[in-house]
């Protein structure tokens, strides 16, 4: 006798990473003459807003998705563009103090329709502005029989109000006002994708009917939200084994776990000190190809000590022989929980082209910590504002920057555009370079640094930016407290709101994955 088979069960939940691929995909199936969402896009919308990212899970899929943030009244309620109050889809403008929640997306698998599943999404976000004294629910709602009946409403404002006094039936907007929303007027050029719309949108509102009146800085801020950070500053030394060399990395790694640090930074190409393994001298080619070698041991090494220890090791930078054939120069990321994540070089400079031969790598992403999403720009990738910029928008709020430079006027250069990228991102950027040199290694004669830990320029951080920094060029560890609360209040309360500010109607900033 065959058990009868389990009942299919729908529940609604926030959102999680580990949703990424099903949403992508569930958004590709519903908008397929439209562009979908990038994973980064919706990593960036969970990280800025958990509590504002819905699905719908049934028979263990997703087929429903909602995602918002919240935003200020006179924001909300102005005209603009799906891409502009969006943040070029990555939620980015998310205001913690917002009174109004902004609906971005809805979507729901077309197999699944007769399951109310936009209702119930609808309904989840009244839950949470009651939860959260919010003042209603605002959105751009489609318009889909606009474009059909353009000869008759050649202006979209008269179409809304012929649908308002229900002389004519939009499917969209009709459900929206029998849900309680009330169309205010149309916003133009919202979504240029949206054809049948010709664009347009009508500018939605739903009022929160138990909405009280409040003062002060808000739940918002009420919780700090501490993470421990230590950088390395490292003394290149001679090894006379792998084995020695990992010893002296544990060494730095059981002291910063000592002092409870969530993560510790090692520098840029930190295992070179593993040349003078060799028993002769090198060409920086033949140096770069021994240095592959050694990848799984080092990998494998440095993510036990991770978990052993109970820290997030951002492991500097290792060259690599990737999947393609190219030598890399990637930096590895172990978490304490066991996974190991890379990210590599983007723009290897000048020197490293003409020595190493090391190609630059095609894909930059925030990493999912129990910390939060973080960031990593090897050395000279700092000095590229968009891929700092992404990484924020994906909702990292730490960045990490492993380096190695020669002189004083190199690591000026790294240190001076992270600083630039903590004002104009309003997060923390950690630095750690090499000290010290390495006899009989081409192109590693003597290094520079000081080894430091940034942030944003306001009144919460540092008076100069800087929340500590190492002596130069010794070897020594260097840990501060970073408060990411205070970044929430930047970004909605600060001097200058750089993420809020950003034109949006003027430029953006193309990715070729879409990102």
């Amino acid at each position: 006798m065959t058990k009868p088979s389990k009942p299919a069960v729908l529940t609604i939940r926030n959102a999680k990473l580990a949703d990424v691929d099903a949403i992508s995909a569930l958004v590709a199936k519903v908008y397929k003459d439209m562009p979908a969402y990038t994973p980064g896009m919706l990593r960036g919308q969970i990280a800025a807003f958990p509590d504002g990212q819905f699905v719908v899970e049934y028979a263990d899929e997703i087929v429903g998705y909602a995602a918002g943030f919240r935003i200020d009244e006179k924001t909300a309620m102005s005209p603009h563009t799906w891409t502009q109050i969006t943040g070029g889809g990555y939620a980015a403008r998310h205001d913690p103090l917002g009174d109004w929640f902004y609906g971005m997306e809805v979507c729901v698998d077309p197999d699944r329709r007769r399951l109310r599943i936009g209702q119930r999404l609808y309904d989840a976000r009244r839950d949470l502005c009651e939860a959260q004294n919010l003042k209603g629910i605002v959105f751009g709602g489609r318009m889909p029989g606009l474009a059909r009946r353009k000869a008759a409403y050649p202006d979209a404002r008269e179409y809304l109000d012929a649908v308002t006094a229900r002389k004519l039936n939009d499917p969209v907007i009709g459900f929206h006002m029998r849900g309680g929303f009330e169309p205010i007027g149309v916003l133009e050029n919202y979504l240029t994708s949206d054809t049948a719309s010709m664009g347009h949108a009508a500018h939605m509102v739903w009022r929160n009917p138990y909405y009280a009146e409040t003062h002060g800085r808000g739940a918002a801020f009420a919780v700090k939200e501490t993470v421990r950070v230590a950088t390395v500053q490292l003394q290149a030394r001679k090894v006379a084994s792998f084995e020695e060399f990992i010893s002296n990395i544990e060494y730095f790694v059981d002291v910063t776990s000592d002092y409870r640090s969530d993560f510790v930074v090692f520098p840029e190409l930190f295992t070179l000190q593993l040349l003078s393994l060799e028993s002769k001298k090198l060409t920086p080619v033949e140096s770069i190809e021994a240095l592959t070698r050694y990848t799984p041991r080092f990998v494998e090494a440095m993510r036990k000590m991770a978990v052993e220890y109970n820290i997030n090791i951002i492991g500097g930078s290792h060259p690599t022989r990737t999947e393609d054939g190219d030598i890399q120069n990637v930096a590895y990321v172990f978490l304490r929980d066991g996974s190991v994540h890379e990210q590599e070089k983007i723009h290897p400079t000048p020197n490293e082209r003409h020595w190493w031969n090391i190609k630059g790598g095609d894909r930059v992403h925030a990493i999912p910590t129990d910390c939060g999403p973080i960031g990593v720009l090897i050395c000279y990738d700092s000095e590229f504002p968009e891929l700092a910029r992404r990484l924020v928008d994906e909702g990292a709020r730490l960045l990490f920057v492993p380096f190695c430079t020669d002189n004083r006027q190199g690591y000026l250069r790294v240190r001076y555009c992270s600083a630039a990228r903590a004002i104009e991102n309003q997060c923390y950027v950690t630095l750690s370079g090499n000290v010290g040199n390495l006899p009989n290694v081409e192109n590693m004669d003597i290094q520079y640094a000081q080894s430091c830990i940034l942030t944003p320029c306001d009144f919460p951080f540092a008076r100069d930016g800087v929340a500590a920094e190492a002596s130069e060029n010794v070897e020594t560890v260097t840990v501060a407290d970073l408060d990411l609360s205070d970044l929430a209040w930047a970004k909605s309360q600060g001097t200058v709101r750089n993420l809020r500010d950003r034109r949006f109607d003027l430029y953006k900033t193309v990715w070729t994955d879409g990102g």
